[in-house]
């Protein structure tokens, strides 16, 4: 190795020399390490404030607009308890909020149309966890993490010609 300051090379026998010629590399590799941990995202946001993001699962899609307040949501025009009646989907609404410590600090109003109730409840969850990380990007690793970011692929499989169902054929008969 050749040293930039005298012109003299220097030679690696073992790790010891390697830190006499390295000098102060660990501390400008932490000051380069801290520059680039400050969030790699912008913060988006539409005219009135708010953080808009879209949510899919199974055939539900679901637009969902997140806003600084009191923890209202509101699915459809109607309040999550009369939409989704059943405790277990708005356990999975409110899942995001949870896992980020954000719960009761922000409004969510949201639109779902296609599929059954459990679909647009995972629509809504996907749509938040998105909205979430537009509002609040370094709440992104978190909910990455979580696994709410990814879009749950899952549809129901097609019925098939000569099938009864997807996969299940028509009763067998002997005779």
């Amino acid at each position: 190795m050749v040293s930039e300051n005298t012109g003299e090379t220097n030679t690696v026998s073992d790790l010891s020399d390697l830190k006499e010629i390295a000098g102060d590399a660990p501390a400008a590799d932490a000051a380069v390490v801290a520059q680039n941990s400050a969030p790699l995202r912008q913060q988006e946001l539409d005219a009135q404030g708010r953080a808009y993001a879209t949510g899919r699962r199974k055939d539900a899609v679901a637009r969902v607009w997140l806003k600084p307040g009191t923890g209202k949501i509101t699915v459809n025009g109607r309040d999550q308890e009369t939409y989704f009646a059943r405790p277990t989907l708005r356990l999975i609404i409110n899942q995001p909020f949870g896992i980020t410590d954000r719960t009761g600090q922000y409004d969510v109003v949201a639109t779902v149309r296609g599929g059954g109730l459990s679909g647009q409840a995972g629509a809504v969850k996907h749509g938040i966890s998105q909205a979430l990380t537009k509002y609040e990007p370094e709440l992104r690793s978190t909910v990455k993490a979580a696994g709410f970011l990814t879009r749950d692929s899952r549809v129901v499989e097609r019925k098939k010609y000569g099938r009864a169902k997807a996969r299940r054929s028509f009763q067998f008969s002997k005779r």
